[in-house]
């Protein structure tokens, strides 16, 4: 079973679903479970959130930076890009409320990132080198940075 977790993860996950549908109703498959792995994937459902909170955390802070540093080159696809990643944090958040906290914690993490995709993207230098906005600010909806 492991080889399949290992060649094919979701079909790998289809199988083992099923099977645990066939024990909800009495019958008897445990020996059929890949329980290490089906622990382990369980185990990592709340990092695969908080990796993507982080990554749109990570957009949203390039994005932020280049339209806050390059005012003149602001665009409706920065502004998209930046309405996105709020309101998939968002509702990853609403969704999940053990994640609310999560977007706080992980910003001094995020923003390093994000600084360095705004400069390869834009050439500039002297981006701050940390966060310049509360992470209340970062997710708000009607909070837009003004130039310098």
């Amino acid at each position: 079973m492991s080889d399949l977790y290992d060649t094919d993860a979701a079909l790998w996950s289809d199988q083992q679903a099923a099977l645990l549908r066939r024990m909800a109703n009495g019958e008897r498959v445990n020996d059929q479970v890949d329980w290490e792995n089906v622990i382990e994937e369980i185990a990592d459902v709340r990092k695969r959130y908080e990796d993507e909170i982080e990554n749109r955390l990570t957009t949203l802070c390039a994005h932020l930076l280049k339209w806050q540093f390059q005012p003149a080159m602001r665009s409706n696809s920065w502004r998209s890009a930046i309405v996105r990643s709020r309101t998939r944090i968002s509702r990853l958040a609403r969704k999940m409320p053990t994640l609310a906290p999560y977007p706080a914690a992980a910003l001094a993490e995020a923003y390093p990132d994000g600084r360095l995709a705004a400069e390869a993207e834009t050439g500039l230098t002297g981006l701050p080198a940390a966060c310049p906005w509360t992470i209340e600010q970062v997710i708000d909806p009607t909070f837009w940075p003004d130039p310098p």
